[in-house]
């Protein structure tokens, strides 16, 4: 498999990722960040995985049942054919309460003739870090290790257990299961009941896709997307993760591999907005309450990244014992970043803080912590606008007065202005006008260079980077300022790369990227629309559609040459900016229809 064709199931609690030959190659249970049962995509020899072999002579497709995060691969061979339907339950058991257990079903479903199958069950738990034995009893199979740490995982089958642990064939005349589960299960799963599981999960798919909007075009697509972005959502606090992997590399043989499995304050409000946009308020409530939950203290300054139950201390290591993807070594756990200091999460935050009030106005219960939240980020970035830091990209050399972290500063203040209007809190307001007014001025006569027509990444460099494109977005200069678009016209000529945008291109801790960061590529599709660009934007995006996996997915990178996804997968940051752009396009033909009925 040369590029990531996975499709991804999850419960909100962990997630796992499906080959498209129905391989299980990546799932860590109970929790997206545990340690993982199969870890294929990370060493091909002992990372473990759970396999469904077919004969050479079957074809084999796969899709997503339609609105659903339902996985299904289709085995046909003549008359022979049967399908896996892959998911993870989850369904509405009460009030605010869901059934998401740390569980995976594989309904097998007989569909017609005697197609046969060997199941390649391989479980490798703890990393692989040491050896996983598996047993057969009477009403399942259990695997464990007994390494540093003991864990076990329980399957349940319709199927003959000893067969599928042997990896003899099988065959399917009639619907059968695999029910793999972390905890020994209670009552003993039947066909009927996972057939029931099912028809549940459907269920709550297709009622959650409900409350997106139908959108005049790129429907499929917004759709996909929301629930890719909700897959990467954690019930249990609210948190939000970049991506469901760690260490997928940015370039293949490169030392660019991170562990993504974490809720970065920055990714995770861009994907709140969206999804809160998208009619999802939920899933925005529940993570600001996570923020809440976050800032006990008043003077407690954020970190950028936090573990998904709240943890703020996530210390990185590397597991020698995995080749890593492709032969991509190391692979991480754990992620040091969140050591580092980024002023831009406090205007981020507070852009997701005033959208949510503008909206729900009085209705949040926690308008009095929120207001108290708003009134801490105005001190903190009063006392250290004026300070550099690592910046969006994370660079783990010297600080930097980065054009973007300046531009969140004066985002996060020209947004407490507006949240403070809501509150009626007047006193604040004319006090933060003057702080808000003296940033503005900074950025405007510090980041913009003369020779380059363009704010470059940061004050004083001669350096382009995508992520000044987000001036307009955030509402600090507008769309047909001379100087935003000749910004755009710059970046174009430095960064774009057949199409696909570089971050940057100054050479970083690793040196020059060989791979474009795929939300940077979004970020200019939609900045070529918002300055006028409308076809050549457009033309651009339909390109960038067609990168994605054969589901629609995107990981974080994509290879400039080749046009391979690289970097974790799926990607949260990729798939909020295609919504972005999709909804603009949408938006467009729907404002022609209107004006073409009026005429």
């Amino acid at each position: 498999m040369d590029n990531l064709d996975y499709g991804i199931i999850g419960n909100c609690r962990s997630a796992a990722l499906v080959s498209k030959t129905a391989s299980i190659e990546w799932c860590c249970l109970p929790e997206f960040d545990s340690s993982s049962v199969f870890a294929k995509l990370l060493d091909d020899k002992i990372g473990g995985s759970f396999g469904i072999q077919v004969s050479p002579e079957y074809s084999i497709k796969q899709r997503y049942k339609k609105h659903t995060a339902i996985l299904i691969t289709r085995f046909e061979e003549g008359d022979h054919v049967f399908e896996v339907h892959d998911f993870m339950p989850r369904y509405v058991k009460g009030p605010s309460q869901y059934y998401a257990p740390p569980e995976i079903v594989r309904f097998v479903k007989h569909i017609s003739g005697r197609p046969k199958f060997t199941a390649q069950y391989e479980p490798r738990l703890a990393y692989a870090m040491g050896r996983t034995d598996t047993y057969v009893k009477k009403n399942f199979v259990v695997s464990l290790t007994q390494g540093e740490k003991f864990e076990t995982v329980f399957l349940y089958t319709s199927f003959n257990k000893n067969a599928v642990v042997e990896g003899r064939e099988i065959e399917v005349s009639e619907d059968g299961y695999f029910l793999l589960a972390y905890n020994e299960k209670i009552f003993q799963p039947s066909t009927r009941k996972t057939y029931l599981e099912l028809e549940r999960t459907k269920v709550y798919w297709l009622n959650w896709s409900n409350k997106t909007p139908n959108y005049k075009k790129y429907n499929a697509q917004i759709n996909r997307s929301a629930i890719t972005l909700k897959l990467l959502t954690y019930n249990k606090t609210g948190a939000v993760l970049a991506a469901a992997t760690t260490s997928l590399p940015e370039t293949i043989g490169e030392v660019r591999n991170w562990d993504y499995r974490f809720c970065w304050i920055r990714d995770a409000s861009m994907v709140i907005k969206v999804m809160a946009d998208l009619g999802h308020t939920n899933v925005a409530r529940r993570y600001l309450q996570f923020i809440v939950d976050l800032i006990p203290d008043k003077d407690e300054k954020l970190q950028i990244m936090y573990g998904i139950n709240k943890e703020k201390k996530l210390t990185e290591k590397t597991l020698d014992h995995l080749s890593g993807y492709k032969g991509s070594k190391p692979v991480r756990v754990g992620n040091a970043a969140y050591q580092q200091r980024q002023n831009d999460i406090y205007g981020i935050l507070m852009d997701v803080l005033y959208a949510q009030l503008n909206k729900f106005s009085m209705d949040l219960e926690n308008g009095e912590e929120l207001w108290g939240i708003t009134k801490g980020i105005v001190w903190i970035v009063s006392k250290h606008w004026r300070e550099p830091d690592k910046g969006i990209w994370e660079f783990r050399t010297e600080d930097r007065h980065f054009t973007f972290s300046k531009v969140l500063c004066w985002v996060a203040i020209d947004r407490a202005i507006k949240v403070a209007r809501i509150f009626r809190k007047n006193r604040k307001i004319e006090k933060w006008n003057a702080l808000e007014q003296e940033i503005r001025e900074d950025i405007l006569t510090h980041a913009w260079n003369d020779e380059k027509k363009a704010f470059t990444q940061s004050y004083g460099s001669p350096n382009l980077d995508a992520s000044v494109l987000l001036m307009e977005y955030y509402g600090f200069i507008p769309a047909k300022d001379p100087r935003f678009i000749s910004t755009v016209e710059a970046i174009e000529r430095e960064l774009s790369n057949d199409g696909l945008l570089y971050r940057y291109k100054n050479k970083d801790d690793f040196g020059l990227p060989s791979s474009s960061f795929t939300i940077c590529t979004f970020w200019f599709i939609n900045s070529l629309f918002k300055i006028g660009e409308e076809e050549k934007a457009q033309a651009l995006f339909d390109k960038v559609l067609g990168y994605g996996n054969h589901l629609g997915l995107f990981s974080e990178d994509i290879d400039f040459k080749t046009k391979r996804l690289l970097g974790n997968f799926p990607q949260a940051y990729s798939h909020l900016a295609l919504i972005q752009c999709a909804i603009n396009f949408s938006q467009k033909a729907t404002e022609q229809r209107v004006l073409e009925s009026m005429q």
